[in-house]
């Protein structure tokens, strides 16, 4: 998905600049950006094509030590635009089989856009207005507590939150038992970690080790401000100056 030109319109937007090159930045260019609900078929399709297009990287680049990422994708774009290639660039063309490169692109794009539902005509302001509709619709969901995890088992191993099926059959439980149903703390050390960040990433605002552990059953607080603290340490959370903690 980082990879196809929908993100990439979505980076070059959101990010930052550094003079003339845009910055990546975390928290506005991947975190903010609305991934699409895609199938299962859509997603193997996806994947096998970002599988086929890191295993041509790699195998041009062993096979000519001198070849660059960089040059192989001047060399596409220049393709692309039409442009006519100088003949160091012809090398490059050759060395890389930049064409093959540009081909895995294109199909990776058709791809994505498909688990979109999207049409591949779309100009770049059409793709970004879309996202950022996209993105205030995600953002309304996870406030009803409908979080779309990208991957469950690293993000929210406690089982911390709903997706959107869960917040439809339970739409009848009342307030009262919503506020009160708390996630099991788990027990080895690491999936505690992985608990408290995913929860950390999950707050709307700050919150303080007591606000954590209130999202589990038998958390102790001494425990989560410590895992805080490592979390810190690993540049997985700050802590601000008033003691509070929030997601990078």
């Amino acid at each position: 998905m980082l990879s196809s030109h929908i993100h990439i319109v979505w980076a070059l937007a959101s990010g930052a600049w550094l003079v003339d090159r845009p910055n990546y930045n975390h928290s506005d260019c991947f975190n903010k950006f609305p991934f699409p609900d895609a199938s299962e078929d859509q997603k193997e399709r996806i994947r096998d094509l970002a599988e086929s297009l890191n295993a041509h990287r790699k195998r041009q680049q062993e096979q000519h030590f001198s070849l660059t990422m960089t040059n192989m994708y001047n060399v596409l774009e220049k393709l692309r635009s039409g442009e006519p290639l100088t003949e160091k660039e012809q090398v490059t063309h050759e060395q890389g089989l930049v064409s093959v490169l540009l081909q895995i692109h294109d199909e990776l794009d058709t791809a994505v856009f498909d688990a979109y539902g999207w049409p591949t005509s779309l100009s770049d302001e059409e793709i970004l207005e879309r996202l950022v509709a996209l993105n205030a619709e995600r953002a309304a969901e996870e406030r009803q507590g409908i979080i779309r995890w990208l991957r469950p088992y690293f993000q929210n191993p406690a089982g911390t939150g709903q997706t959107q099926t869960a917040f439809e059959q339970t739409a009848s439980v009342s307030t009262k038992e919503k506020k009160t149903k708390r996630a099991q703390w788990p027990k080895s050390l690491s999936e505690q970690a992985q608990a408290v960040r995913s929860t950390l990433v999950t707050l709307a605002s700050p919150a303080t080790p007591e606000d954590i552990a209130k999202s589990f059953s038998r958390a102790k607080v001494d425990r989560v401000d410590d895992l805080l603290e490592t979390l810190v340490t690993l540049g997985q959370a700050l802590q601000l100056d008033d003691g509070r903690f929030v997601a990078p």
